[in-house]
């Protein structure tokens, strides 16, 4: 993965080093994320749940781990999950820019499907999956309980621990001394890994749903739309709307990217692989805002993933029933945090997204002197990389799993959340507000799960 200094090129994550002034200049921030690797232990390749879980490390960890992500486990086997990719779980791996290898020592390491255990490395966590509740703990830990994973758990815990691992990497000393965790059937609760916390297996599946936004966000909520046990993945129907191509920094943040996707529109490649997973698609190449119109034949259902207030704005305008949106923190300090909202609310979108004037801020970073002063940028090309968000694979996949819960809960009869605010490093004291709505008699389209 190129690490280039252009607007469009910078890795997202590679970016928070320069920003926050951990490097002084480009070469020293990619070398630092060329340091970090990853090792990824399967106990139990054969099961779906830990493939689910595997593959979705991978995809994440690759973009974070720049030095590569090495796994170890009985690897020749069948991949199963509902994910579109073919052949064997060695040959998914492969695929998603993963090494498969022993287990080297000396990195972070997670375990997957492995039970408690003697710390093997400094950082050595293993992943919790069962019902709607997913998280990590130590490896020592003795915590889980014995229920069968509703599918987005996996997912959920993968990249619980991917962030954790990247925070260790960081300097968060405690980071892998903690279990970390949430309900996605309760995510008020406390505890939640008790039996209080825990939802229905999964009966009914969103089958029609419009997707605005295909970058970082859109494409995550497309992995955790293929991780659902369709039974009949040929009844989804999904609209895909962006307006934008890939760049070169887009595989940095967007899981179903890579390198050679560069300049082609992020609806086509998200429609390819959501056809591979036999699902339908149409595709809109248009700027969603409040002129859009929803037709009486498409999705009532949106998920959003847009980086822009003038497009939020617009959510309760264009005729949707229901909408989950998503919105990550941009910046160093904040990247790792994440807001959601469900439309309707108690409030509209333009009271929730205002008209403000947009604040400029000066960037000081040493990297951006040193770009000017070497003449490898002029002070255009430095604002314009300045003004980039910084991004994390790991946060958009967590947003992703809370996002297509609400639509989950809204098919079980479970109750739906008007705001969600979660920071990462600080997961236990996330805000969550119940909606006031009452969805009883909306019937989004489902389609039935595999049983």
């Amino acid at each position: 993965m190129q690490i280039i200094p252009e607007a469009d090129s910078l890795h997202r994550l590679v970016k928070q080093a320069i920003d926050s002034g951990r490097a002084s200049t480009v070469e020293e921030a990619a070398a630092i994320f060329a340091g970090y690797r990853l090792s990824i232990v399967v106990a139990d390749a054969t099961d779906e749940a830990a493939q689910a879980a595997l593959l979705t490390a991978v995809a994440l960890g690759r973009r974070v781990f720049l030095g590569g992500v090495n796994v170890s486990g009985d690897l020749d086997q069948a991949q199963i999950t509902p994910l579109p990719f073919g052949g064997t779980l060695r040959e998914a791996i492969i695929a998603l820019g993963g090494r498969v290898g022993s287990l080297e020592g000396g990195v972070p390491t997670i375990a997957i499907g492995a039970a408690a255990s003697p710390r093997a490395a400094e950082f050595h966590v293993r992943l919790l999956y069962h019902g709607w509740q997913a998280g990590m703990a130590p490896i020592e830990a003795t915590a889980g309980r014995d229920r069968a994973p509703m599918a987005l758990s996996p997912m959920l815990a993968a990249a619980l621990a991917i962030h954790e691992a990247y925070a260790f990497l960081s300097g968060d000393r405690v980071a892998g001394r903690r279990t970390v965790g949430l309900s996605l059937w309760d995510l008020a609760a406390h505890d939640w890994q008790s039996a209080d916390s825990d939802g229905p297996i999964l009966q009914f599946l969103p089958n029609r749903l419009w997707l605005i936004g295909l970058g970082h966000l859109g494409q995550a909520y497309l992995w955790a739309l293929a991780l659902l046990p369709y039974a009949n993945p040929d009844e989804v129907e999904l609209v895909l709307q962006d307006v934008d191509r890939v760049t070169a920094s887009t595989e940095s943040t967007s899981v179903l990217t890579d390198g050679s996707m560069v300049r082609r529109f992020k609806t086509r490649v998200a429609s390819e692989w959501a056809e591979r997973r036999r699902f339908n698609t149409r595709v809109h190449e248009r700027l969603f805002d409040a002129d859009y119109r929803r037709q009486p034949d498409e999705p009532h259902v949106a998920l959003c993933g847009l980086d822009n207030a003038d497009g939020r704005r617009a959510l309760d305008k264009t005729g949707f029933d229901f909408v989950v949106e998503a919105g990550l923190g941009r910046n160093h300090r904040n990247f790792q945090t994440m807001r959601l909202h469900t439309l309707p609310g108690t409030r509209s979108a333009e009271e929730v997204w205002p008209h403000t004037a947009n604040a400029t801020r000066g960037e000081t970073a040493q990297a951006y002197d040193d770009l000017l002063k070497t003449g490898r940028l002029d002070q255009c090309g430095v604002t314009l990389l300045a003004g980039k968000a910084i991004g994390a694979p790991f946060v958009g996949a967590i947003a992703a799993c809370l996002a297509v819960s609400e639509v989950l809960r809204l098919l079980a009869g479970g109750s739906i959340t008007e705001l969600i605010d979660l920071d990462l490093r600080a997961v236990d004291f996330r805000a969550v507000v119940a909606s006031s709505q009452s969805f009883s008699t909306f019937n989004p389209g489902y389609s039935m799960a595999a049983t």
